[in-house]
């Protein structure tokens, strides 16, 4: 956030950033499914995200503020946050595999109302009736999207995939307090760097041999989940976080496209109901926020003055 401050708002430049990095991160997901129905295993998809998007990361960073910035104080911070996003990258691959690719991304959808309930819980942060209520309608859409007790959605995948925007929101509440002291180029090097080895260790173990095509296909989920780190750091560093979260949500029109091309699988009715409820109840969550900040530093403000 730190970063945000120290440079001006450019809001096109921050949306625009913020749209290709959900580009990336949704090719992503589909490379992860297409490697899946080849015989690519969970391991190896997540060894060679982390493993082919090191030399993308360590490019980036050289290019802009330079290997020195690396240097860190707060290495067991990382080592945790590391070990939160290696969860969160088992729950959201295993879901991409296990579920459509719409009602999969649809779940992630979740992220900021499990953000809430972490912030509430462990930060001490204080919400209200509003958040609340958003919360709740929330979980409505999710109830309407994954139908407990019919066949619509897997049940170990709707588990997986919830589990998956649980831990992505813990990420989120480590990265809250890891940024008020390293930047976001920081932040992201060490989790790949950090991840590669235990990956490895455990690559060891289901590691089997490939075609080039398969292997292309693993380059490319490493590649563009770099490429979509990258644009979603340098989305907050132009824009406020209200501003470009919202731009989140298109991932579902790359989801509903790319399931539909490679897949010949659409979303269901039930899906293109709850979605909407969903994405209203994570804006409502992402705009009351912002204006509870606002509000709090126009306070801060006054007092000062």
């Amino acid at each position: 956030m730190a970063e945000t401050a120290a440079h001006p708002h450019r809001p096109l430049y921050a949306l625009g950033l913020r749209l290709t990095a959900v580009f990336f991160l949704a090719s992503m997901s589909a490379l992860i499914k297409l490697a899946s129905t080849r015989g690519v295993n969970l391991v190896e998809a997540i060894f060679f995200r982390q493993f082919f998007a090191l030399p993308v990361v360590i490019l980036w960073v050289m290019a802009g503020p330079g290997l020195g910035s690396l240097r860190t104080a707060r290495i067991g911070a990382h080592a945790w946050r590391t070990v939160a996003g290696l969860i969160g990258m088992i729950g959201t691959f295993g879901s991409i595999i296990l579920l459509p690719l719409a009602e999969q991304t649809t779940l992630g959808f979740t992220v900021p109302i499990f953000a809430t309930i972490l912030s509430v819980a462990f930060l001490g942060e204080k919400a209200g009736i509003h958040r609340w209520g958003a919360v709740l309608v929330g979980f409505i859409g999710v109830l309407i999207v994954v139908q407990p007790g019919s066949s619509h959605i897997p049940l170990i995948g709707a588990i997986v995939g919830l589990s998956s925007a649980l831990m992505i929101a813990v990420v989120s509440i480590l990265l809250r307090q890891i940024g008020r002291t390293e930047a976001a180029p920081t932040t992201v090097f060490w989790f790949s760097f950090l991840s590669v080895p235990p990956a490895g260790i455990v690559y060891f173990f289901f590691a089997q041999p490939h075609d080039l095509a398969e292997w292309l296909l693993l380059a490319g989920i490493g590649i563009a989940g770099g490429f979509g780190q990258m644009a979603l750091s340098g989305a907050l560093r132009w824009g406020p976080v209200s501003l470009v979260v919202p731009m989140d949500y298109s991932s579902l029109i790359w989801a509903t496209l790319y399931g539909w091309l490679l897949f010949s699988a659409l979303p269901t009715t039930a899906t293109w109901i709850g979605a909407p409820i969903i994405v209203v109840s994570g804006l409502y969550i992402v705009w009351r926020e912002h204006r509870l900040s606002r509000h709090n530093t126009d306070l801060a403000t006054a007092a000062a003055d």
